[in-house]
């Protein structure tokens, strides 16, 4: 009996010895899974229900904002800049996943249109899309499921905004603004002044005008608008295209473009209107004001946007439990009698945020024509360039 009682016992202690090697293993297992300092399992920051970022997904967002704007990357050492992108990254994982999967099916349609449009846009640059991604280090799947992130993420927020804060929000910009919500389709031809990609003098504001007019007759004479902009126009935004502009927003457009465009008789040739650019002969097919209705998805986008920021301000740092990244270094008080730096300055020093961090807005959400943060502001002489 004693025997067997010692042999049990040394059971026991046999099993209890593995099982703690066994929790041992599986909690060493536990870290490895985090992965070690810099590599791409290093797991940088984590946030409530058991969410975390680890470092490859990280560089794979700071390799696609370099894709769409290769600007940025002077920027990627700098902590603010790291901060403001990991925050918007765990933005998005979270609203994202609280998508209902109604709000997932229907946005999975713009998220396919979105990758096509941002392949077109990366693939018609300089080595084409293959050479863009493999310098980058990514792949397509990277980049639909960043989209895909972005799109569900505002589809979600675009739900919760109620039809009182749309019309409240209709009625304050057409408040600031009672031309916010025109839309016209206009056809324009543009004699520039300036080459649109070096800048540099093309003629003379009288040899402009001279060829405005020039273009002027030749359509009051029935020539063929689109043939006329494809020989003539300097607006490489419109001139294949018919130098048109479809159901565009007039408030975009500069003064002198958008005066004409709300004032000038529909379908009638304009005699030269000048802007900065240049001189501009235009003609108005269609004008209309939008209402409520007509701009109630624009409007949701909007509203989107804005609880997104209140999300990050709001909601996002009681979610975030670690985070392993750099933090900026404090701008320090100015004193009470601030030493002038060099050149006469009397700011603090300090690391200042990239003037170029995103915000909830840019970060990947985008198709280049649709969403911010994926075209550099163009340098064309387009009238829609304030």
């Amino acid at each position: 009996m004693q025997h067997n009682k010692s042999g049990w016992a040394k059971s026991k202690w046999l099993l209890l010895a593995v099982l703690v090697l066994v929790l041992a293993v599986a909690s060493g297992c536990g870290k490895k899974d985090e992965g070690k300092a810099g590599t791409p399992e290093e797991v940088i920051a984590t946030y409530k229900d058991g969410g975390k970022v680890t470092r490859g997904e990280f560089d794979k967002l700071l390799s696609f904002n370099r894709l769409l704007y290769p600007e940025y990357a002077q920027f990627e050492t700098d902590p603010a800049y790291q901060q403001s992108m990991l925050e918007q990254y765990i933005m998005l994982k979270v609203l994202s996943g609280r998508a209902s999967d109604d709000v997932k099916k229907e946005a999975d349609k713009q998220v396919t249109e979105q990758v096509t449009q941002l392949k077109t846009f990366v693939g018609a640059q300089e080595g084409g899309l293959e050479k863009k991604l493999k310098d980058a280090k990514l792949e397509e799947k990277d980049i639909e499921d960043l989209l895909r992130l972005s799109v569900y993420s505002t589809s979600h927020l675009e739900k919760q905004v109620t039809d009182d804060e749309i019309k409240a929000e209709y009625e304050k910009a057409k408040k600031a603004d009672p031309n916010a919500y025109d839309v016209a389709t206009v056809r324009h031809i543009l004699i520039g002044l300036n080459d649109p990609n070096t800048n540099k003098e093309l003629r003379t504001k009288e040899e402009a005008l001279k060829r405005a007019k020039e273009v002027q007759q030749k359509l009051k004479n029935g020539g063929d608008f689109d043939a006329l902009a494809k020989e003539y126009s300097d607006d490489p935004s419109s001139k294949d295209k018919g130098g048109k502009y479809e159901n565009a927003k007039v408030s975009q457009w500069v003064a002198g473009f958008k005066k004409a465009a709300l004032e000038l008789p529909l379908n009638t040739i304009s005699d030269p209107v000048e802007t900065d650019y240049g001189y501009h002969v235009m003609k108005v097919e269609s004008r209309k004001t939008e209402t409520v209705e007509d701009a109630k998805k624009e409007l949701a986008s909007n509203l989107a946007q804005v609880k997104m920021q209140e999300f990050v301000s709001k909601e996002l740092p009681g979610l975030i439990e670690t985070n392993k990244l750099p933090k900026p270094t404090p701008t320090p008080a100015p004193s009470a009698n601030p030493s002038p730096a060099p050149g006469g300055s009397t700011e603090p020093s300090g690391t200042p945020a990239p003037t170029g961090s995103p915000s909830p807005q840019t970060t990947p959400t985008a198709a280049p024509t649709d969403v911010p943060g994926a075209t550099p502001p163009a340098a064309s002489p387009s009238p829609a360039a304030k």
